[in-house]
């Protein structure tokens, strides 16, 4: 059902959910989507005990078979040349969602965002926060009521030792990429 379509992803810093992300590529591609990543900064240059970040990229390229978008300059092109059908943000960090709500574009993936809504296209996000239901529980809701933004569904991902922190529920992502596509928020959004 994603044949011939072409998605943007965004990654950004929640650098402990990247083997989920990595095994969503690969199924988007299994499905025949096109997936063009976009990389923020943090996840460009930051080493972590989850990935070398030179490693993370090289995984993603291969699996994507496409080169990704480096820098803000590059993002921009994503609006005028309507490069993407569809932007996924996955995973979208609370700092990336708080700058997205605010119009700030000061990384590849907000600019690439940006850029695409321009185009009144959909952009998805996969939330992975620590303090989705703390400080940037404002954020979702003022961004849930913009117009072609719609999340993948979301609950709590350790609610004894997290309380705060929410995440994506990645199996979740191609009925949310199917529903944003046809302008519907998938529901239930909150598990």
């Amino acid at each position: 059902m994603l044949s011939g379509c072409k998605i943007g992803l965004g990654i950004t810093g929640s650098f402990c959910t990247f083997d989920k992300i990595l095994s969503q590529i690969k199924f988007l591609k299994d499905e025949g989507a096109e997936v063009t990543p976009v990389f923020s900064f943090n996840t460009q240059n930051m080493n972590t005990r989850f990935y070398a970040a030179n490693d993370f990229i090289n995984n993603v390229e291969s699996i994507t078979g496409n080169k990704g978008i480096y820098t803000i300059q590059q993002a921009e092109q994503v609006g005028p040349k309507k490069l993407f059908d569809i932007m996924v943000i996955a995973p979208c960090t609370g700092n990336t969602l708080a700058k997205l709500t605010n119009g700030i574009t000061d990384t590849p993936v907000l600019m690439a965002s940006k850029a695409h809504l321009r185009n009144e296209r959909p952009l998805l996000i996969a939330i992975s926060t620590n303090d989705g239901l703390g400080m940037n529980f404002q954020n979702i809701g003022r961004i849930m009521n913009t117009k072609n933004i719609y999340f993948v569904p979301f609950g709590q991902d350790d609610c004894i030792k997290k309380p705060n922190s929410l995440v994506a529920y990645l199996d979740k992502l191609k009925p949310s990429i199917l529903s944003s596509l046809n302008g519907k928020q998938i529901e239930p959004v909150i598990y």
